[in-house]
């Protein structure tokens, strides 16, 4: 039986067709083969890549220099070598492409997933993340910072080593100016209403003092999890150090169920803030390749999940892997 869901707030829909029998197993995917024979992000291979913009070592933050390359690091931030954006020609930003383009190498070692993170490493990610988005907002004509994970192939990662991307824009997007123009418009913040409603919802998959983790009743894709603050806060340089810190533990938290559940799925999560608007509530939206869009979906931006997220949760949370319920 099928069910049109329309967005917690805003004019979205989706239709949750649940197939009858499907389980995790017809979502699942195998782990892809690593190689780091070539891989340029891999520590030793330092010189083949742009200059480091950042470099966590130690507890401090170095970056580059034509003389000196930094070595033995923990996470590395460099410029992408095909940026979709430059920060050349900023006199007239929008029409000459005008922005930034970085790359957050997460770790050194190429083998290495956020699911076999520390909590300390977690932490170290989520602070780099806060500390580069700082960074970018703080400079000229910049409106939004971007920052997103594709993991795998089939999420549109180019290279295996494990790593982040941020691309700073000179506009806000329109998706963003959608949602603010709907929130303001109703004069409270519905996030912090859904906090209330998902964190003790049959949704619910993780929760902490400072994040809730739930799969939003009005899910795009199958086992798309959303993470939200229990606070109101608009962007990460909002967040403390124990909240980084509880951000770091639920995502890996979640993955680590995804990886237990679907075996080693693709992933994009997206991070979604604002820095001069108030009224915004930061949140991260985590969606594994489980689906393809097609024609459908281009043709009228409503999704087909068929997956309902009340399902996707029990299997979350269920203890035993997908080999151990069959």
């Amino acid at each position: 039986m099928s069910e049109i869901r329309k967005h917690y707030f805003l004019d979205d829909y989706c239709i949750v067709a649940a197939a009858r029998g499907k389980r995790p197993s017809d979502f699942s995917s195998s782990p892809e083969v690593q190689n780091a024979t070539s891989c340029v992000f891999c520590a030793g291979r330092e010189d083949q890549t742009p200059p480091a913009l950042a470099v966590y070592k130690n507890g401090k933050i170095l970056q580059d220099s034509k003389d000196e390359v930094i070595r033995d690091w923990q996470i590395r931030c460099i410029p992408n070598l095909y940026p979709a954006l430059s920060p050349e020609g900023a006199d007239t930003p929008c029409q000459s492409g005008y922005g930034f383009h970085e790359v957050i190498i997460e770790t050194p070692q190429h083998e290495k997933k956020l699911t076999n993170f520390s909590d300390e490493e977690m932490y170290l990610l989520m602070k780099a993340y806060r500390d580069r988005v700082i960074h970018y907002w703080k400079q000229p004509q910049i409106r939004y910072v971007s920052l997103f994970k594709n993991w795998g192939k089939q999420a549109g990662a180019s290279l295996e080593h494990t790593h982040s991307q941020l691309i700073a824009l000179p506009l806000i997007p329109p998706s963003i100016k959608r949602e603010t123009d709907v929130i303001q418009a109703k004069g409270e913040c519905p996030y912090c209403e859904i906090v209330c409603r998902e964190s003790a919802s049959e949704r619910s998959i993780y929760e902490n003092k400072y994040f809730i983790a739930f799969a939003p009743y009005c899910s795009k894709v199958p086992f798309e999890i959303w993470f939200l603050p229990k606070e109101h806060v608009c962007h990460l340089g909002a967040l403390s150090t124990e909240m980084l810190f509880s951000l770091g533990v639920a995502m890996r938290y979640v993955l680590s169920r995804l990886e237990t559940v679907l075996g080693s799925p693709s992933y994009n999560y997206m991070f979604f803030q604002l820095m001069k608007d108030d009224t915004y509530h930061l949140n991260i939206r985590l969606q594994p390749v489980t689906s393809k869009m097609a024609g459908f979906e281009k043709n009228t931006d409503i999704f087909i999940n068929t997956m309902p997220p009340e399902k996707a949760a029990e299997y979350l949370n269920n203890e035993m892997s997908e080999q151990e319920i069959h």
